[in-house]
């Protein structure tokens, strides 16, 4: 058992401080001791808090977001010292601590970022014993892109996109969708993706993840703005919402928007709808990850017809005053808001 950093949390005029001091054991640390993540954003904070817990590793963290930071190691200062955390500065600096590396990013443009641009990005960190997993959702061709530019410098990648939502990470029920080049990656990948997910499905080649990804957010996008509208017109028409639910669910219109995140506030206590919609998948997010799906689309000439409505939707939603970062079930809502109609 090695010694750790140890993190001192205190506190001063009602902020959180946060000291980092270096211990000569951590030199001594192998890096294929240590595994890295980025991205400690709402999914990320949760999916990186369970790998943190069950596995017996050491944890390099980075985000650009101080205070995420801040509140991840103090959620974990009482096994900190004997399971260290390590917060760096820079992706270069996870790499050169941790040789396997997992991200979870918002956008293509924050993976090429963290991956590729500017000198403190992961590609000038990595060697032949980095393996990276990217569970970000973004556009294949940036993912494949992505990921031939690691194996070139002789390390492994793999795309790693994830379902579930918020309740998922939370519980470590997400589902791993993976693209990878043969199956002892998938394998290797398996090891530390079964501490936050139970169902982690091996889809093909490097870039096939994100495919099952686009696709499946496409019919949430599309069944979510279902089940909405649904709720809402029988709520209209004077039924009880409750009611309506417990029949939809027991029949032929029963969907994982309707049992697990109904949309209607009131109706399940542990998700958004009924946390005036924050906390969850924005709006924001589901823009572009039908965004996504309707350029591949298009790029592969394949008819979307509900797809490209939904996108239009979400795209609206994005950019509506109230609504960017309320959760993407926040359509219901929306449906009746006064300011929508008056217009």
């Amino acid at each position: 058992m090695f010694r750790a950093d140890i993190f001192h949390l205190f506190t001063r005029n009602s902020k959180i401080f946060l000291n980092t001091h270096y211990y000569s054991t951590i030199a001594k640390t192998s890096r294929n001791d240590a595994v890295g993540f980025i991205g400690i954003g709402q999914m990320g904070f949760k999916m990186a808090s369970n790998l943190y817990q069950k596995m017996n590793s050491p944890l390099i963290i980075y985000d650009i977001n101080k205070p995420a930071i801040e509140k991840f190691i103090l959620l974990h200062k009482s096994t900190s010292s004997q399971k260290p955390i390590l917060h760096v500065n820079s992706p270069i600096e996870v790499a050169r601590k941790a040789s396997t590396i997992i991200t979870m990013l918002p956008s293509s443009s924050h993976v090429k970022n963290v991956y590729l641009e500017g000198q403190d990005s992961l590609i000038n960190g990595i060697d032949e014993d980095s393996f990276l997993i990217d569970s970000s959702t973004i556009d294949q061709s940036v993912s494949k892109l992505v990921s031939k530019k690691i194996i070139d410098k002789g390390a492994r990648a793999i795309d790693a996109p994830v379902s579930g939502g918020i309740v998922g990470a939370e519980a470590a029920t997400l589902t791993f969708m993976i693209g990878a080049s043969n199956l002892e990656d998938f394998n290797r990948a398996k090891t530390y993706l079964s501490h936050m997910g139970n169902n982690i499905v091996y889809c093909g080649e490097l870039g096939t993840g994100q495919i099952a990804k686009i696709c499946n957010n496409m019919l949430l996008a599309i069944s979510m703005v279902g089940v909405a509208e649904t709720m809402n017109l029988g709520v209209q028409l004077g039924m009880d919402p409750k009611l309506l639910v417990n029949i939809l669910n027991t029949s032929t219109g029963r969907c994982w928007s309707s049992e697990i995140y109904n949309p209607c506030p009131g109706i399940l206590p542990n998700v958004p709808s009924s946390k005036n919609y924050e906390g969850g998948f924005s709006n924001i997010l589901m823009a572009k990850d039908t965004r996504l799906a309707v350029k591949a689309a298009n790029d592969s000439n394949t008819t979307i017809i509900l797809g490209a409505i939904v996108q239009q939707l979400y795209n609206q939603l994005s950019k509506t005053a109230g609504y960017e970062r309320s959760d993407f079930s926040s359509v219901y809502k929306w449906l009746n808001d006064p300011s929508r109609i008056s217009n």
